[in-house]
């Protein structure tokens, strides 16, 4: 349900947020660099440290489908301001701690704050924006992750270098500095529903997202658990009076292919900036800092050209869009996959196209799944797409470290005819591979919204002879 904010106030909003969503996306990525050392001061192992990366993701993962479900209650402002005060609360403990429990404590609640941030990128251009402004409104967030991706890992770089670990917690703090504002530009827009909030129904989906992205790494015990979990979350749902996920909305069918388009696209994508930086430490041979500098163009491209995708879906449609964001990706990992082993500067162009397909893609994707949600739903809904988002971020996280892991104990053939190196053979197969998705996810997407734009079409038309 869009609100009657003037325009002018919108687009204010939503640079505070493009802000905001920059310093969410730098702290998820920043201890990425940090766990070396880390692991060191503490006598941990790296998999024991990594959990400061892991469990950040399964919390905002989890808390941003719930923040989407109390945004259909709550007031946004509040929201907003519980979520950026336990985010600086979180920070200010890891910031001071003296053991690794700490940390880890104050890491937690930093992403159970963060988690609205991703949230609120989704709703907002919802509430505060009419249809055809839409898409530009979230080209603009996606212009704030293109920034925090590029930043983190420059920025994590430069304070472990001059300072310390601890000084990257202190990066979040600056987040303060934003509430002000979103006190101010929320305004005190009605909430859509009202009745109990299903407390047991969330905890089960926590639980049932938690197991299935831990089994990926420990084994099929946790998968079986999961699936357990995720019964009776069904069962709850269909039972509850006022479940924390409506049955329905599953039962539309765009909503639900739409999530399925979003959790592929994200989990192939993530790829440019999980598995380059692999890439250029295992092949280009690229120390840690210059690979955190091969990954800004691709990143201050996908920022720049952000909100021209999001204007192009506003005015062409979101399958023009998507088009677009096709042909740039299918051209990035073919390209990744045919020059893995050339120069790093190749690499970092190559990166270019696909971080810009990606941006086009997001943008577009989430515009499609926002037109076939009911009002009461938007909250819910868009926070299902961002949890979406995540899980296949982690789950394919994991498989791509389990196939590289895979090159040290196996010679595996090329499957690209024109690749011509003597190394890399992992990297370029994974690549062959991402090429071949985009493929078939551009073909589900056409299958699922092509006729959108058709319909928009035949509307304009429609109002264009009426007024004759």
């Amino acid at each position: 349900m869009a609100t009657k904010a003037p325009l002018q106030t919108a687009d204010k909003l939503m640079r505070i947020l493009m802000f905001t969503m920059a310093l969410s996306m730098m702290s998820g990525v920043m201890f990425n660099i940090a766990l070396p050392k880390i692991s060191s001061e503490f006598h941990l192992s790296i998999a024991q440290v990594s959990w400061l990366s892991s469990a950040y993701i399964l919390i905002y993962a989890i808390g941003a489908v719930t923040y989407g479900k109390l945004a259909d209650r709550y007031r946004l402002k509040d929201l907003v301001t519980f979520g950026l005060l336990l985010f600086a609360v979180g920070s200010l403990i890891g910031l001071t701690s003296q053991t690794f429990a700490m940390a880890l404590i104050g890491r937690c609640l930093q992403a159970s704050g963060a988690a609205v941030i991703p949230a609120m990128s989704m709703i907002i251009p919802l509430r505060f924006f009419p249809p055809e402004r839409r898409g530009a409104a979230l080209g603009m967030t996606a212009v704030g992750l293109a920034f925090g991706n590029a930043l983190g890992p420059v920025v994590a770089a430069l304070l472990i270098s001059t300072l310390q670990w601890r000084w990257l917690f202190a990066v979040s703090l600056l987040s303060l500095v934003t509430l002000p504002f979103y006190r101010a530009y929320l305004g005190s827009e009605r909430t859509v529903s009202r009745g109990r909030f299903d407390w047991l129904g969330g905890l089960l989906l926590g639980i049932t997202i938690a197991l299935l992205l831990l089994s990926v790494t420990t084994g099929i015990w946790l998968l079986l658990f999961g699936l357990l979990a995720l019964g009776l979350f069904i069962a709850r749902i269909c039972t509850a009076g006022d479940p924390f996920i409506a049955p329905k909305l599953f039962q539309n069918r765009k909503y639900t292919l739409g999530l399925t388009i979003s959790f592929l696209v994200s989990g192939t994508c993530c790829s440019l900036f999980v598995l380059s930086p692999l890439l250029l430490a295992d092949v280009q041979q690229l120390p840690s800092i210059w690979i955190g500098f091969a990954m800004i163009p691709a990143a201050a491209a996908s920022a720049i050209f952000g909100r021209k995708g999001g204007k192009l879906a506003d005015t062409k449609g979101n399958l023009f869009v998507v088009r677009i964001a096709s042909s740039l990706l299918l051209s990035s990992f073919l390209l990744l996959s045919t020059f893995t082993a050339s120069s790093a500067l190749w690499i970092a162009l190559f990166l270019v196209l696909g971080n810009v397909g990606q941006s086009f893609m997001t943008i577009a994707i989430s515009n499609s799944v926002s037109r076939n949600l009911p009002a009461d739903q938007v909250g819910v809904g868009m926070g299902m797409l961002s949890m979406a988002n995540f899980i296949g971020q982690g789950i394919a996280i994991s498989i791509y470290g389990k196939v590289v892991d895979f090159e040290s104990t196996a010679s595996v053939p090329s499957w690209n005819p024109l690749y011509s190196y003597v190394s890399g053979f992992i990297f370029s197969n994974l690549y062959v591979v991402l090429a071949v998705s985009q493929i078939l996810i551009f073909t589900l997407y056409v299958v699922t919204f092509g006729r959108q734009k058709r319909k928009v079409s035949e509307q304009k038309k429609s109002a264009v002879l009426s007024n004759i």
